[in-house]
């Protein structure tokens, strides 16, 4: 047992030394950015239609812990969805989130003027299951808007 403790000591001394990160259960702004910024480049490399596939598969590179980008179009129709494929295909223009905000509405409202943006309301969390203060970082590609959130808690 103390051999244990003295190898969790020694890591975390480490990582603090060399400023080494451990993955964390939760995503941050930056990753959320630098995930969004990887989606479109993505799609522009390998078109829309891979593009948008790629970002759906929820074993591919646009989903991590509780990370997933989303893509839709200016009128509010999910093109792709990391975390729940069930939403692709659809109008989702009137849904909102569990306090009546209509944030698919407002994510492509805002959209109409900022290319680059944030947008606060509550969703669940896929880790978790449960409804969480959600933060996500949207930008405006062409006729679509590539979104990715942060659960706050």
């Amino acid at each position: 047992m103390k051999k244990i403790w003295m190898a969790i000591l020694a890591s975390l001394f480490i990582a603090g030394v060399t400023g080494i990160a451990f993955p964390t259960e939760s995503g941050t702004s930056q990753e959320a950015v630098a995930m969004v910024q990887k989606a479109i480049a993505y799609i522009k490399a390998h078109g829309q239609e891979k593009g948008l596939a790629e970002i759906s598969n929820p074993k591919g590179p646009f989903v991590d812990r509780d990370l997933y980008v989303t893509v839709y179009d200016m009128n509010g129709k999910c093109l792709a969805h990391g975390a729940n494929s069930k939403m692709i295909g659809k109008d989702l223009i009137d849904l909102k989130d569990p306090d009546g905000r209509p944030f698919v509405k407002e994510r492509v409202e805002t959209a109409k003027t900022k290319d680059k943006f944030w947008i606060d309301y509550k969703f669940t969390n896929p880790v978790s299951k449960k409804i969480e203060p959600k933060s996500m970082y949207c930008e405006r590609a062409g006729d679509m808007l590539v979104s990715c959130g942060i659960y706050k808690k």
